[in-house]
């Protein structure tokens, strides 16, 4: 058995919802073009504010994934 290798990529999810919904979109949308995703890391999380209120979250995430040989 081979050991592993693992790329890491850093990506931004946006949500008017929640900070859960923002880490959701973007490992949704990495999804759609990268394979072999295998865990993720909040690194920042931050937001908008808009009459006293959050508008949106912004966090970022560090994902990695396994490099095929």
């Amino acid at each position: 058995m081979k050991t592993p290798v693992y790329k890491l990529i850093e990506l931004t999810g946006t949500s008017t919802t929640s900070i859960e919904d923002a880490v959701s979109c973007a490992i949704q949308r990495a999804h759609k073009t990268i394979k072999n995703l295998c865990w993720f890391q909040v690194v920042e999380t931050r937001g908008s504010i808009n009459k006293g209120k959050a508008q949106q979250w912004q966090v970022t995430i560090k994902v990695g994934f396994s490099v095929e040989s």
